[in-house]
């Protein structure tokens, strides 16, 4: 591989080990809370939102605005509010189904609205399938500070979403107010996916959510071999499915999502001739 070929992945793949490091450690909660199509619902919901954003005459019909930004996080606001409502541990309604409502409503209703648009429905395109290969240094900085403070927060109450994700029941019987820190844990989900999806798109976001932590998953039950594990699989697969897209001159995110897949099937093989866990 040519200089010039590094230089020119070397945005994309730094932009894609940022998103990998946070996508990671929710999947680790996504997968566990068995919610696995949480991040399409919100990413979809954020969509919906940008799509009522350009709607807005005072908003100028600026794809590429604040307030379509803010309009986007604000909608993935209230998707959170619902999802964390219908998760108490004494829910009637499997949160799974009203995760699939929500992705089904706000699906056509992007549908619905992209017909009102005047000419912003390929930037409305691009926030689904993304295209890593245009991000910036810009975006890659602004990116990672966002997800170093969400990290850090994370961090800082990992005992209490940790406590959550592994038995809301318990959790809740030790006092913690389990629809808030839901709440808290899927507005700052909320936040992350609004943002990667517009890096990324959605396929490789949620290949990053998903595919590390089920490949750990297979390998060990505790979480910090798990996040071990699925840090250096979301690693080596982002520089593969890069390299692989380059020499065979494929679309990078979808040769990175293919990539996921191959590597998640070799873990399995792995697991096979390996069977002791850690």
């Amino acid at each position: 591989m040519s200089w010039a070929v590094v230089d020119f992945l070397l945005v994309p793949a730094i932009a894609a080990l940022v998103i990998a490091g946070i996508h990671t450690y929710l999947g680790l909660h996504v997968v566990q809370r068995g919610v696995i199509f949480v991040d399409l619902a919100l990413a979809q919901i954020a969509v919906l939102g940008a799509t009522v954003a350009l709607l807005v005459p005072a908003f100028s019909n600026d794809p590429h605005g604040e307030a379509v930004y803010w309009m986007s996080l604000l909608f993935t606001f209230v998707g959170a509010g619902i999802f964390s409502f219908v998760k108490g541990h004494k829910a009637n309604i499997p949160q799974e189904a009203v995760i699939g409502i929500c992705y089904a409503v706000a699906s056509a209703a992007v549908i619905l609205a992209m017909g009102q648009t005047q000419g912003q429905s390929e930037h409305l395109k691009d926030m689904l399938v993304g295209n890593i290969n245009a991000v910036s240094w810009e975006e890659v900085w602004k990116t990672a500070a966002i997800y170093v403070v969400i990290g850090a927060f994370h961090y800082i109450y990992r005992d209490r979403f940790l406590r959550i994700s592994m038995d809301p029941t318990t959790a809740a019987a030790s006092g913690i107010s389990v629809r808030l820190w839901d709440f808290l844990f899927y507005a700052s989900f909320g936040l992350v996916v609004t943002r990667s999806v517009a890096i990324a798109g959605v396929l490789l976001v949620f290949s990053y959510l998903v595919v590390p932590s089920v490949g750990a998953m297979l390998f060990s039950t505790r979480v910090g071999p798990r996040l071990a594990i699925g840090w250096a699989m979301a690693g080596v697969v982002s520089i593969l499915g890069m390299y692989f897209a380059v020499v065979l001159d494929l679309p990078t995110g979808a040769t990175i999502v293919c990539t996921f897949g191959l590597a998640l099937i070799v873990m399995a093989v792995a697991k096979v001739l390996l069977p002791k866990r850690a």
